[in-house]
């Protein structure tokens, strides 16, 4: 009963399956915007716990159920027994029985472990205070669409060493690329998955160092979701580390910026970075839908088959 695929990391995957999906992700977007209607997943539902707020999660993750056929509902802790101390395990036993697919953002990432293991459906991470897979798809799929293969080249995370720095550390894994990681001292990514990346990824302190000759250069919020109580100090902190227009002329001379937003300009950017010919944080933000249309096809059993 409980042999559905999870994808709860960039780890649930080969790296075979993750370059599928994402080309699959630009194969979607093409059928799109030639207006050509394609829907596999037609009377399949999928639920959507939101213990967090989400934009482009919640966006990308309705319209791409309904576009490829389905529905989506959206369940937030108000509307669930979850808020009110329902056990995960039967959650999830009960839910799975009902559904075709469940989506959650959530805080601990053993939440999204935890419903996986009592699910009989596939399990989607739409963020955990550990990771963001679907995120780092998206990003796959934007360098990929403008630059071709992201294979050895060098990719600069800069800032706060969060769960976008984390997935970060898994894409180098898993697409084979080399990470420079500049943050401050004591917010450095996860030790368990710097040790799991080996040589592949490179924490320094400096930005400029992290950038020089950098083919693709990220991004994040200062503060996340849960930290606002810290964010003064934060801003103090963390200034040195600004993503400008100057930061990224050290980089390769074909470098992308790239940001999953939202983004508060004047702390972690320049006011005018996204506005720079070399950000493609539009098409970033965007593409979050045709992966993730690409990835509940991969996951989602097709529609039923008539009687």
């Amino acid at each position: 009963m409980m042999s559905a695929r999870h994808f709860l990391s960039l780890m649930d995957c080969t790296p075979e399956e993750l370059l599928s999906v994402i080309r699959r992700g630009i194969e979607l977007k093409d059928l799109r915007e030639r207006g050509v209607l394609f829907e596999p997943l037609k009377n399949r539902v999928l639920g959507m716990i939101f213990e967090k707020s989400s934009t482009r999660t919640r966006l990308s993750f309705e319209a791409g159920m309904i576009q490829l056929g389905g529905q989506a509902i959206f369940l937030s802790p108000r509307d669930t027994q979850l808020g009110r101390g329902e056990p995960i395990g039967d959650c999830a036993i009960v839910m799975s029985r009902m559904l075709d697919a469940v989506m959650i953002r959530t805080f601990a990432h053993s939440t999204l472990t935890e419903f996986a293991a009592n699910s009989r459906v596939p399990v989607i991470n739409g963020l955990s205070d550990d990771l963001h897979p679907c995120q780092l798809l998206a990003d796959m799929q934007t360098y990929l669409e403008h630059r071709g293969s992201i294979k050895g080249k060098t990719v600069a995370w800069i800032g706060d060493g969060n769960n976008m720095c984390n997935s970060y550390i898994e894409a180098a894994i898993q697409f084979d690329f080399q990470l420079r990681v500049a943050c401050p001292e004591g917010y450095e990514p996860n030790p368990g998955f710097v040790a799991l990346a080996g040589d592949r990824v490179t924490i320094v302190r400096d930005p400029r160092e992290a950038v020089e000759g950098a083919h693709l250069v990220s991004t994040d919020v200062w503060t996340s979701m849960g930290q606002e109580e810290e964010t003064a100090k934060r801003l103090k902190l963390f200034a040195p580390y600004q993503v400008n227009r100057a930061l990224l002329d050290l980089a390769a001379e074909d470098v992308l910026f790239m940001h999953c937003l939202p983004a508060h300009r004047g702390e972690e950017i320049s006011l005018d970075l996204l506005d720079d010919k070399r950000s493609v944080a539009w098409d970033q933000a965007e593409n979050r839908l045709h992966a993730q249309k690409a990835l509940l096809e991969f996951l989602v059993q097709p529609a039923y088959q008539p009687v």
